[in-house]
């Protein structure tokens, strides 16, 4: 796709202004409604990525923008030193979708500073415990943020290469090895880090063994099992959370994106023994769980609920498996489809998925090459049949035009 004059403008306005840390498409979004963006020309585009999971209600969704409004109009900030019922309020409703009636949380501003508060938060449950008790074990090809602690964490070198030194502090195992996992489990270990999706790993799905192997583990030498959910919880995978579709309980979850359907807003949420690690001063956020944020959050969790969206999810996810799939049939370039529910990736038989996102954009569709040979695909929670076979028209043309 050719940059409109308009986005060739915004460019270079931003080439004297932001540092250039994105890649961006040529492409400038101005408004969206449901599962379709605008961009500056007023052309239309079907948003099978949701902002990387974020937007599960899709774009201005009434009834979030109605309750951040009447949030804003009444109290928008006074900081961490005072109660706000908000905050509370979304507590405690998480505290009731994980069926965790002990559990306490801690609010934040993103997926990597949750998994921050996660890692602060098993060090100290760890050193009550003995003084080394510090390291954690986490998966080849996980991702957890870019702050230097979640960088650490993520089984990436590449990313890690530029910020050296980060610390020894984390071993990495390959994924799908449950042998390895056990291996790198010692008395010195205070967490195992598992997704049950690796969304930016390129959506692949963790294999139970891994997961029943890290719960051993955790519970033979009394470590926390920590389950990164930013880009799989809250209705995404057919559950409230992906550990929910596993055989495994674990024992703080680390929740971000979709939570506020767009705006900023992190938690952990943390059950049993796990639960008693922190205490007044052990961490804040001068911005965390404040009245708006929370009062979105509060909205999309009810909106799931009342609507039935997680359900719809496994249903719509299945279809969707379908819609890929056919796009194999008589197609060289597709190899397979991975992934679970609403989270999927069209895996391709050569490393062409940047050509392929760049010409499905030509054809009005949004996704994005998170490999090399794969295309993820993360639509609202709300898309609908039609959407689905629209996606597949649009996605097929590219296809076909790359190939």
């Amino acid at each position: 796709m050719m940059a409109t004059p308009v986005t060739a403008e915004l460019a270079a306005r931003e080439a004297a202004a932001i540092f250039p840390t994105y890649r961006r498409q040529p492409v400038a979004f101005v408004q969206g409604e449901g599962a379709w963006l605008v961009d500056a020309e007023g052309r239309r585009y079907l948003d099978f990525l949701s902002g990387i999971s974020v937007t599960a209600l899709g774009h201005a969704h009434p009834a979030v923008a109605e309750a951040v409004a009447e949030q804003a109009r009444r109290l928008v900030h006074v900081s961490n030193l005072y109660y706000t019922e908000p905050q509370i309020a979304l507590a405690e409703r998480l505290k009731a979708t994980l069926g965790w009636p002990d559990a306490w949380a801690f609010f934040c501003n993103s997926g990597a500073e949750a998994n921050e508060a996660a890692i602060k938060l098993a060090r100290l449950y760890g050193k009550a415990r003995g003084e080394g008790k510090v390291n954690i074990v986490a998966l080849e090809g996980g991702f957890h943020g870019r702050l230097l602690g979640a960088l650490l964490l993520t089984g990436d070198p590449a990313k890690h290469a530029p910020f050296q030194p980060l610390g020894d502090w984390v071993r990495h195992v390959p994924y799908d090895d449950p042998d390895a996992l056990h291996k790198a489990v010692d008395e010195n270990t205070c967490a195992v880090w598992i997704e049950v999706v690796q969304g930016e790993g390129g959506v692949r799905v963790v294999p139970d063994e891994v997961l029943v192997a890290a719960r051993e583990a955790c519970d033979r030498v009394d470590a926390l099992l920590v389950d990164d959910e930013v880009q799989t919880g809250l209705g995404r995978l057919g559950a409230w959370y992906g550990w929910q579709t596993t055989a495994v309980t674990p024992d703080v979850v680390c929740l971000a994106k979709a939570l506020g359907n767009g705006l900023p807003i992190g938690a952990i949420v943390a059950h049993g023994e796990a639960a008693k690690a922190f205490g007044p001063g052990d961490h804040a956020s001068t911005f965390g769980g404040g009245p708006v944020v929370c009062a979105a959050a509060l909205k999309v969790l009810e909106v799931i609920a009342h609507e039935g969206l997680v359900a719809r999810a496994a249903t719509l996810g299945q279809a969707l498996t379908a819609r890929l799939a056919a796009l194999g049939e008589g197609r060289p370039l597709v190899q397979g489809v991975r992934g679970r529910g609403l989270l999927q990736a069209l895996v391709l038989s050569r490393p062409l998925a940047a050509v392929v996102t760049a010409r499905a954009l030509d054809e009005g569709l949004v996704v994005n090459a998170v490999a090399s040979d794969a295309l993820r695909l993360a639509p609202p929670l709300l898309i609908g049949e039609a959407e689905l076979d629209e996606m597949a028209a649009r996605l097929g043309r590219a296809l076909d035009a790359v190939t």
